[in-house]
C-alpha cells in the first residue's frame, strides 16, 4: 500500500474546468437568489410574478426561464463531482477515504447550519451536507451505472410532487384554503421580520423558515442527490478533464438537450407563468415536473457549452476556487444591504435593478478573488473546511513571489 500523504489538493493539481464551471455556477446562483434577498423568501421561485411591469417583468421572465432550477442543479453536478475526484485522489494514495469524508460532510453541515441560522435562510449548504452522506454508498458502484441511477433519483422527485398534486386533489376545499392562508401568513412574518425587524428576530424566523426547508427535502433530496451521481460520472469518466474524448456527448448536450430543455421550460411558463404560494394541484404539480425536467436538460447544456468555452472563461476560476466563501460572503452583503437590521432596502429595488447588482456584485467578488488567491491559496472557508477535514492546517499564504 502506497504511503502518500492523502493531503487537501495543491493549486497546481486542480482541474480548471471544475473551477470555471463552480464560478459559472455561482453567478447564476446569485442571480436566482438575489429576488430571495430582497424579498420575502416564499415570494421567490414562484414564476413571473405578475406586480413586474415592463423591464421588471422581462427580467423577472428571464431568470425564471434560463436562471431558476438550473444552476443549483449545475452546482449539485460539481459538488459530486468534487467527491468522485476526493475518491480518486485516496485511491491513489493509498489512504482511507471515509472518515476523512465523514469530517468534510460534518464541516459543511456546520458550515450550513451557521450559515442558515445566523446569515439567511435560503440555504443550500445543510442539504449538500445531509445528502452527502448518502453520496458515499455509491463509492463502489459501477461508473457506467450512475447517469441512470442520477437520472432516476432526479426524475423521481418530478414523479412524486405529480402523486403529491394528485393526492391534494383528494383533500376538501377547506383545507385547500388553510394552506393558502398559512402561505400568506409565512410571507407576511418575513416581511415584517426581515424588512423592518432586529437582528435577534431574524434569527428567530430563520429558525422557523429551517424546519419548513427541512421539509422540502423529500423533493429537492432526490434532486440533488442525482445531480451529485450525475457529477461523479462526468469525473469518473474523466468527461471533464477530457472533454476531447466525449465529442459526442459533449455535442448532443449543447446541440439537442439545451434546445429542447428550454422548449419544455417555456411550454411551462407559457402554460401557468405564475405559480401562487400556498396554491398546490395537479397542475401546479405538472408545472414543477416540467420545470424540473427543463432545469436537467438545461443544466447539462450549460455545462457542455461551459466546458466548450472554459479556456475564454478561465478568468472565472478564481471565483469558483473559492466558491463556498463567495457564496457564503453573498449572504453577509445582501441581507446587509436588504434587511431592516441593515440598510433596510427590503423590497424597493426593481426586479431589473436586483440582476444589475447582481452582476456587479458578482463582478467584484472574480476581481476579488483574483486579488486574494495572488497572496493566499485557499479562499479562507475552503481553508477552514480543509484544516477540519484533514485535521491539520493547510498553508495559507503563498512563498514570496506567488509561488504555491
Amino acid at each position: 500500500m502506497s504511503t502518500t500523504a492523502f493531503r487537501p489538493v495543491a493549486p497546481n493539481e486542480r482541474i480548471a474546468t471544475l473551477d470555471v464551471l463552480r464560478g459559472l455556477a455561482l453567478l447564476g446562483i446569485l442571480l436566482m437568489n438575489m429576488e430571495a434577498f430582497s424579498g420575502p423568501l416564499d415570494l421567490s421561485f414562484t414564476g413571473i410574478d405578475p406586480h413586474w411591469q415592463g423591464l421588471d417583468r422581462w427580467a423577472d421572465a428571464f431568470v425564471y426561464v434560463f436562471v431558476q432550477g438550473k444552476f443549483f442543479t449545475l452546482f449539485s453536478l460539481l459538488f459530486g463531482a468534487g467527491f468522485a475526484v476526493m475518491a480518486q485522489r485516496a485511491e491513489v494514495a493509498g489512504r482511507e477515504f471515509t472518515r476523512f469524508y465523514l469530517r468534510r460532510s460534518l464541516g459543511l453541515l456546520g458550515i450550513g447550519l451557521a450559515h442558515a441560522l445566523l446569515l439567511w435562510s435560503g440555504d443550500i449548504l445543510v442539504s449538500y451536507a445531509l445528502l452527502s452522506f448518502m453520496l458515499l454508498a455509491f463509492r463502489e458502484a459501477p461508473r457506467g451505472w450512475l447517469p441512470a441511477l442520477g437520472v432516476v433519483a432526479y426524475l423521481a422527485a418530478a414523479v412524486l410532487v405529480l402523486l403529491l398534486g394528485a393526492m391534494v386533489m383528494l383533500l376538501p376545499g377547506d383545507a385547500m384554503a388553510a394552506q393558502a392562508d398559512a402561505a400568506r401568513s409565512a410571507i407576511e412574518a418575513q416581511r415584517q421580520v426581515y424588512g423592518h425587524g432586529g437582528y435577534l428576530q431574524a434569527v428567530a424566523q430563520r429558525l422557523r423558515d429551517f424546519g419548513t426547508a427541512l421539509g422540502g427535502l423529500l423533493v429537492v433530496g432526490p434532486q440533488v442527490l442525482g445531480m451529485f451521481l450525475i457529477g461523479a460520472w462526468f469525473a469518473r469518466s474523466g468527461a471533464i478533464a477530457r472533454p476531447g474524448d466525449y465529442p459526442r456527448l459533449f455535442g448532443w448536450l449543447r446541440w439537442a438537450a439545451l434546445p429542447l430543455g428550454l422548449a419544455v421550460m417555456l411550454l411551462s411558463a407559457g402554460w401557468q407563468p405564475y405559480l401562487a404560494p400556498g396554491r398546490f394541484d395537479l397542475g401546479t404539480a405538472a408545472v414543477y415536473a416540467l420545470n424540473a425536467l427543463a432545469g436537467l436538460l438545461m443544466c447539462l447544456g450549460y455545462l457542455a457549452w461551459g466546458v466548450r468555452w472554459s479556456h475564454r472563461l478561465h478568468w472565472l476560476a478564481p471565483a469558483g476556487r473559492m466558491a463556498l466563501s463567495n457564496y457564503l460572503l453573498q449572504s453577509v452583503l445582501c441581507t446587509l444591504l436588504f434587511y431592516g437590521y441593515g440598510l433596510g432596502l427590503f423590497e424597493q429595488m426593481g426586479r431589473a435593478w436586483q440582476l444589475l447588482f447582481a452582476v456587479v456584485l458578482f463582478a467584484a467578488q472574480v476581481l476579488g478573488s483574483h486579488l486574494w488567491l495572488k497572496h493566499f491559496r485557499f479562499g479562507p472557508m475552503e481553508w477552514l473546511w480543509r484544516a477540519f477535514t484533514y485535521l491539520q492546517l493547510p498553508p495559507l499564504r503563498r512563498r514570496a513571489g506567488g509561488a504555491p
